[in-house]
């Protein structure tokens, strides 16, 4: 019986929306370990990352840090009109964000300082699950697909949490592969 994206997302959310804490934390800090130690991160001068939800990888630190490197960080913003993203320069996480579409984190309107994807050397983005050729199973709205749909040849390194990376994600033609994935336990360099 062939699984349908729905079931695949319900299955992990249920995974994650059972997660402690504590184990949220420590395997966050796990994944920025291993995607700090990345040449294309060591490299980049630019870094679009999301700023985390509910269960996700734990971005907060992740940011503060880029900063404090003298990283150009962009998150992203959604227009749910339109239904895509747009991107924001983002110069201090705890003054400039503020509770946006869906309850995630995005730049109040008067920090909003619009980037275009062609100046990002490195995108960070999450999901729900993923498999070992780099395929992405998102939460269902495309946002990212749309996005990254502009720039084929940006570096796309998803992160989360190793139950999420399973054996075949449901995925359509429209969807954009990852180049590489990390988890707490590893980091995988996806083939096609």
């Amino acid at each position: 019986m062939k699984i349908s994206k729905k079931e695949q997302r319900d299955r992990i959310l249920f995974l994650r929306k059972n997660m402690y804490n504590k184990d949220i934390e420590e395997k966050s800090i796990e994944v920025k370990n291993k995607l700090f130690a990345l040449e294309e991160f060591d490299s980049a001068q630019s870094i679009m990352l999301y700023v985390a939800f509910r269960n996700e990888v734990r971005t907060e630190t992740m940011i503060k840090d880029c900063l404090d490197m003298g990283k150009k960080v962009i998150v992203p913003v959604t227009d749910i009109d339109n239904r895509e993203l747009y991107l924001s320069e983002l110069k201090d996480y705890d003054l400039e964000l503020t509770q946006g579409s869906y309850g995630i984190l995005e730049p109040e309107s008067n920090y909003i300082r619009i980037v275009d994807l062609s100046e990002v050397d490195l995108v960070v983005l999450p999901g729900l699950a993923f498999d070992k050729r780099g395929n992405r199973l998102g939460y269902g709205g495309g946002y990212y697909d749309k996005l990254l749909a502009k720039n084929s040849n940006l570096t796309k390194i998803a992160i989360c949490f190793d139950f999420q990376i399973i054996a075949n994600v449901v995925f359509d033609n429209h969807d954009i592969k990852m180049d590489k994935i990390i988890s707490e336990e590893q980091v995988i360099v996806c083939s096609s």
